[in-house]
This record gives structure tokens, sequence and C-alpha cells, in this order.
């Protein structure tokens, strides 16, 4: 598929439809020529797969009786409905099974083309991650904000510049999820510097991958007291149970209730009761804003 993908592009539309029909014409005559010896009719297999990606459903149909009505004519062997009715099964399975093939494969060529030209055109600072944690997609506001010196994001480990980031990546058959937390980020001089991420996680046929939108709020955290925050710490620490702190801890790695469930070999229902105690105790009302708390105060125990 990936060899001849450049085949079925739109672009070669015409010369491909045109080898096709040569194809055809030329299996057809010299199938004819040597009827008495010997059938050629399955190189008609080759016609109908080049041809199919170019094709609407009903002339693939079409093509595929035609194809399938000339090897029976010059066939060596008496006529046969059957045969002529697995032939023509044969290769409109094939064409159909080539044509959606490709479509599919066109859809999500489109699908990364959307994506690469919105992240390029956003403003906010954008990076997607590939199932190997490597970041696969990042736009000037991204390469500005880590790599102020002119380094380039694609291809580099997410867990250099976003550790917490690179968590996300769930290989499980979990539900998908957005979320958003405020960590350290790590720029490519060694500098570091406290940020909100919006993150959401979604799979591109098998392979879990991860979009990110990076907020720089260091002038935020700076107006907050360092005094103030380091009494809350220690207070909301000590107000955490061994099981809750377990808990949050699954919570923040991305797991559902069932996985923290099945991880703490507990009910599902103790681990919503657990997590109902958390939001009280942390003052929020959603996963996400626990997610965001625990990395802000909870980060030395998590």
């Amino acid at each position: 598929m990936i060899a001849l993908e450049r085949v079925w592009e739109e672009r070669n539309r015409v010369p491909v439809l045109v080898v096709s029909a040569i194809i055809v014409t030329l299996v057809a005559f010299v199938d004819w020529r040597i009827e008495p010896y010997v059938s050629l009719g399955f190189l008609y297999l080759f016609p109908i797969m080049l041809a199919a990606a170019f094709l609407p459903r009903w002339i693939i149909v079409a093509l595929a009786l035609v194809c399938a009505f000339l090897s029976e004519t010059f066939s060596p062997l008496e006529r046969s409905n059957v045969r002529f009715a697995f032939e023509s099964l044969a290769l409109l399975g094939c064409g159909l099974f080539v044509a959606e093939l490709v479509r599919n494969r066109r859809l999500m060529l489109e699908a990364q083309q959307r994506l690469k030209a919105l992240v390029e055109t956003s403003p906010a600072a954008i990076v997607t991650v590939d199932d190997r944690g490597l970041i696969e997609l990042a736009n000037q506001s991204a390469r500005e904000l880590m790599a102020p010196r002119g380094g380039n994001l694609a291809g580099s480990p997410v867990a250099a510049y976003l550790p917490e980031l690179h968590h996300a990546l769930r290989w499980e058959e979990a539900p998908q999820f957005r979320a958003t937390m405020q960590c350290l980020v790590h720029r490519d001089n060694g500098e570091t510097f406290p940020a909100d991420v919006w993150f959401s996680t979604y799979k591109e046929g098998r392979a879990p991958k991860v979009a990110a939108i990076i907020a720089d709020v260091t002038e935020e955290t700076a107006t907050t007291g360092a005094s103030d925050a380091e009494p809350q710490e220690e207070s909301d620490h000590t107000q955490l149970t061994t099981r809750e702190i377990e808990v949050l801890r699954f919570l923040v790695q991305g797991m559902a209730n069932k996985e923290i469930a099945a991880r703490m070999e507990m009910s599902e229902s103790t681990v919503k009761n657990t997590l109902q105690q958390l939001f009280a105790k942390t003052n929020v009302r959603t996963r996400a804003q626990l997610v965001r708390v625990a990395l802000e105060h909870y980060r030395h125990i998590l």
C-alpha cells in the first residue's frame, strides 16, 4: 500500500484509467488468441485493482461483470454460470477492497493535513505527540515557547519538555479523555517555567496520540505568595489518607475509575466514594480540576 499509494494520487486519475483500459483490452485479445490452450482471466484483477480507486462503486460492479464475462467467453472450458458468478464476486471483491483501502488512506491524509494546518496557523502553542512519545507536530508558537534557541521540536521526546504529558499516552482500550493540568515545562536551554496545559487523547488507527495546548503562566504564579502556598500544601497533605493518595496518583496518570479499582483491588463504588472525598477536601468539582490541584500541591508525594 505504501509503495503504490502514489499511483492512486488524484493527479494520476486519467493515466491510470487509460492504462487499465489498455490492460483489459490486451488481456481479452491474448485470451481470445490462445483460447484453446489456457485461460488468462485471472489477469483482469490487475486493471480492476488499478482503476477501482478512481471509480464509483456501480462502475466497479459493472467492470467486474464485464471482465468476468470476457474471461468466461474466452475460457477453454465449458460455459458455467457458477464459475461466472464466482469470478464476478472475486473481481468485484478485489475492486471494492482496494477502493475502500485507498479511500480510507485519502481521508486519513486529508485529516492529517487539516490538523497540521490548524496547528501551524494557531496563535496558541500546540503540540501533538505520537504513540512513541515523540513530538509529531509543533507550531511556531510552541517552538518559540519551548525551543527559544531555534531548535526543532518535531521528533524530540516530549518527556524532555513535558514529562507529565508523556504519561497521558494510553495503549489499553480505554475511553479517550480531555484534561487540564498545571506543570513545569522545560526549555531546551535548561530553563523551566510553569504552564497550564490543556490536552486530549485520540487515536489514529490503533495508535494512541495526544494533542496539547500550552500556556505560560509565569506572571500569574509570580503574583501568588510562596508563604501562602507552603502551609496550604502541608495542610492538604496531612488531610489525605493513604487510599486517597493512591487514588489521586492513578487519577493523575489518566486512569478511569474501573482501571483504578482493578489496580487497587477494590470496588468501583469505593473509588467513586474516595474521589468524592477528594473533591470535598480540595474544593473542586471535576476530575480535571482535581488533577490540576494534585499537580500543584501534591507533586512531592505523587
